[in-house]
């Protein structure tokens, strides 16, 4: 797999047959490691480990609703409310985050209605902080850090 733009972890990978397994830190088990897993493990390790954000607020492929479609999304880091805080979507590190990416994630987050949210290919990574009310994004240099209380 690829070096990625987030901090390296001590991952755990087996095999299965003709499959690479690599252990999710959340789900508790191995799951298929695919070019997206891959950059979607890295960028939980770094939302846990850098930015403080506690395993318990966060969620893996938590599905949605959005015009009677079943939609998944990567990574949502809830509020102690159980609130969308924090919309991540994780792409392949070969996958360039183009208007398309940017605009799967905004209407994911018409439905869940996060404060921020993040699009990574494990390269790049955009933050961006959603006003409901003036329906504007406003693009931020830094992916919060977890604040007890938000």
């Amino acid at each position: 797999m690829e070096t990625l733009n987030l901090p390296p972890f001590a991952y755990k990978i087996k095999q299965s047959g003709a499959n690479s397994l690599i252990f999710d830190l959340l789900r508790r088990k191995y799951v298929l490691l695919t070019p997206e897993e891959w950059v979607r493990q890295h960028f939980l390790y770094y939302l846990t480990g850098t930015l403080s954000y506690p395993k318990s607020l966060i969620s893996i492929e938590r599905g949605t609703t959005y015009n009677k479609l079943q939609k998944r999304t990567d990574l949502c880091v809830y509020d102690q409310q159980g609130k969308p805080h924090l919309l991540v979507e994780c792409k392949a590190a070969h996958v360039p985050i183009t208007q398309d990416v940017v605009k799967q994630v905004s209407v994911y987050n018409q439905v869940l209605q996060a404060r921020y949210v993040v699009i990574t290919n494990g390269l790049e990574h955009y933050c961006w902080e959603v006003d409901f009310v003036t329906r504007q994004f406003k693009p931020l240099q830094e992916i919060p850090p977890f604040q007890s209380g938000f």
